[in-house]
C-alpha cells in the first residue's frame, strides 16, 4: 500500500499529454513574441488609464460608454456601488470643475486576458465656490474580449491629507 501511494503521483505525471509538458518548453522567438505581446497589452492599458484621467476631468461619459462593459460595478471613494449607467451619470454630473486630473505610478498585472491596473489619481479643481485638491488610489480590473479591453470593476479610495 505505501508503494502504491508514493508510485501514483509519478503515474499521474508520467500519464500527462505531451502537450502540457511541450508548453512549458517555449522557443525563445516564442518568448519573445509573448514579451511583445504583453508589451503592447500593457501600453494600450497606460494609454486607457491616461485616457481616463482627460475623460473624467472634461466630465466627459463617451469614453465610460465605450470601455465599460454592460455589467460594470464601480465603487466611489464613499463606498457607493454603482453600475454603469449610475458611473457616467456621477462623472457628467459631478459639478467639479476639474483644472487638472492625472493619472501616474500606473501599474499592470496581467493575467492572460484580464488585467488589474492600479494608479495614483490627483486632482485640483472647484466645486461650486469651493477648491478642492485630493489624490485617490484607483484600481481598475479589465478583460480582454471581442471589444478591445472593458472595464468589469472600479475602486476608487480617497487618500488621507
Amino acid at each position: 500500500m505505501k508503494l502504491f501511494a508514493i508510485l501514483a503521483p509519478v503515474l499521474v505525471v508520467a500519464s500527462l499529454p505531451s502537450c502540457l509538458t511541450a508548453q512549458n518548453k517555449l522557443t525563445a522567438a516564442e518568448m519573445r513574441e509573448l514579451a511583445k505581446e504583453n508589451d503592447a497589452k500593457q501600453e494600450e492599458l497606460i494609454n486607457l488609464e491616461l485616457e481616463t484621467a482627460r475623460a473624467r476631468q472634461w466630465n466627459n461619459g463617451a469614453l465610460f460608454r465605450r470601455i465599460y462593459s454592460e455589467d460594470f460595478v464601480g465603487i466611489s471613494p464613499s463606498g457607493q456601488v454603482r453600475d454603469k449607467a449610475g458611473f457616467i451619470s456621477s462623472i457628467e454630473n459631478s459639478g467639479i470643475r476639474y483644472t487638472s486630473f492625472i493619472a501616474s505610478d500606473i501599474h499592470i498585472r496581467l493575467y492572460q486576458d484580464i488585467a488589474v491596473v492600479t494608479c495614483m489619481w490627483s486632482i485640483r479643481g472647484s466645486q461650486g465656490e469651493k477648491e478642492i485638491s485630493k489624490q485617490y488610489r484607483v484600481t481598475h480590473v479589465y478583460v480582454y474580449g471581442q471589444r478591445g479591453w472593458q472595464a468589469v470593476s472600479s475602486q476608487e479610495t480617497i487618500l488621507p491629507g
